[in-house]
């Protein structure tokens, strides 16, 4: 079994909170290109809403994402914020894995001070439950589930090649002659915290000087938060895979938010196809994805909240030092 972890601290009320719109607290996701993840923003906005959630979504978006699919989230009552790509130094780039580079981005969000605490959700990622208590966990501490290492994609890792887990850290210990037991690792597709201008300045300074890593900004922000990290029940973060690794872990009918993060879970070009996907958790997963997206009776009435417009912010480009790398599908201009 996993951890016990205390979740007095995340144990909702069952009452929806009264907000006013200009509050200082909002969900944010990140998205880029010109591909169909802004499905997956459109059925986060809409599963937020289905909950009653009483905050906004922010959306950072890069520059290359098209207007159409922008105009699209703002009909849906997403605050767009557009920020400029944050491109790794080169050594990270030959190592790490392609498709992560461009997530370095999202380390724009800790400089959206307008807002004191924030909830960070993936564009893949679907609230089922209303979480909005989340906002309210004591300041100082970076909230997030934590990870598995059994998937294939940490076999570069020491917990990988030995069976060990932290989803079941009893099943296969970690031995002696390895060193000190590694610190807990979360996954960084759902995460709690403070924007924060001097943070932020930090995190962009750390990564010039941090050794390449294959999971590219989640290593960062694992090695960044290590010490203000605080585990929160897998309800709140439910990998996929956590059905088939560790399904002794997982109350699916608990379950708040899921992470379609899994190779072929993604809704919008779902085929059942791949490992895993013939399961039938997982179609009932997907449908439960499509059945709020298709939903338009939880599609954004301005009539009856405040129309989210576009804030437009000249962000530093601290990172102007930092050359750009030859990335095809980046079209976006760099931070320099």
């Amino acid at each position: 079994m996993a951890p016990e972890i205390a979740i007095e601290a995340f144990v909702g009320t069952g009452k929806v909170p009264m907000t006013p719109v200009d509050s200082d607290r909002a969900y944010v996701t990140f998205l880029a290109g010109a591909g169909h993840y802004y499905k997956g923003v459109v059925g986060l906005a809409k599963g937020l809403r289905k909950v009653k959630s009483a905050y906004p979504l922010v959306v950072a978006i890069l520059p290359d994402v098209p207007e159409e699919h922008r105009e699209i989230l703002r009909s849906q009552g997403c605050i767009i914020r557009e920020i400029d790509p944050i491109y790794p130094p080169d050594n990270q780039i030959q190592f790490a894995m392609a498709y992560y580079i461009i997530n370095y981005s999202k380390l724009r969000i800790w400089n959206f001070e307008e807002y004191n605490k924030m909830v960070y959700l993936d564009a893949d990622i679907q609230v089922y439950e209303n979480i909005d208590h989340l906002l309210d966990t004591p300041n100082g501490h970076f909230y997030a589930v934590m990870d598995c290492f059994c998937e294939k994609t940490w076999s570069h890792s020491p917990q990988h090649s030995i069976g060990y887990c932290q989803q079941c850290p009893d099943k296969v210990t970690w031995p002696a002659e390895m060193g000190s037991h590694p610190p807990l690792y979360f996954n960084a597709g759902m995460f709690v915290f403070e924007p924060n201008r001097f943070t932020y300045e930090n995190l962009l300074q750390t990564l010039t000087v941090t050794p390449p890593t294959p999971f590219a900004e989640q290593d960062l922000l694992n090695m960044f938060f290590q010490q203000t990290y605080k585990p929160i029940p897998l309800v709140y973060n439910l990998v996929l895979a956590m059905l088939w690794r560790h399904p002794e872990n997982v109350e699916l009918d608990k379950v708040k938010v899921v992470h379609y993060c899994a190779a072929g879970s993604k809704p919008w070009r779902y085929t059942g196809k791949e490992a895993n996907m013939e399961r039938e958790d997982i179609k009932m997963l997907v449908n439960k994805w499509w059945d709020i997206y298709n939903d338009s009776s939880l599609d954004f009435n301005a009539e009856e909240s405040e129309v989210s417009e576009e804030k437009t912010f000249s962000l530093p480009s601290i990172m102007a030092a930092v050359p750009e790398p030859t990335v095809s599908y980046i079209p976006a201009p760099s931070a320099a």
